[in-house]
């Protein structure tokens, strides 16, 4: 089975940051308001803006506009299937990436 690793590499990038992943866990309890995940950080409301873009943009958050704030809340669908990725990457397969490299230089052989 081929895997489509460059589509995960975004997500990935996105969970590379300390303060991006304190967002996600302040999400997994339900929508928050902007204001709300700002009161909770020593950043401004435009660092914030970066961070909730790289979010979005990477699909584990969507957010959407009341007013003059944003909200925003976990994609439970992409999370789950980031998921279901990680827990094939990491797991036992007889099609993993090594076999088939060996399977490729046995066959030169």
């Amino acid at each position: 089975m081929a895997y489509e690793y460059a589509k995960y590499v975004p997500v990935i990038k996105a969970l590379s940051d300390e303060t991006r992943l304190k967002i996600i866990d302040m999400l997994s309890c339900g929508e928050l308001c902007a204001c709300k995940i700002l009161e909770r950080f020593s950043i401004t409301q435009p660092t914030l803006s970066y961070h909730m873009r790289i979010l979005t943009e990477c699909g584990i958050v969507t957010g959407r506009r009341d007013g003059a704030w944003m909200h925003y809340h976990l994609n439970n669908e992409k999370m789950g299937e980031l998921t279901r990725f990680l827990t094939v990457l990491t797991s036992f397969k007889e099609d993993c990436i090594c076999n088939r490299c060996n399977n490729k230089s046995k066959a030169k052989g």
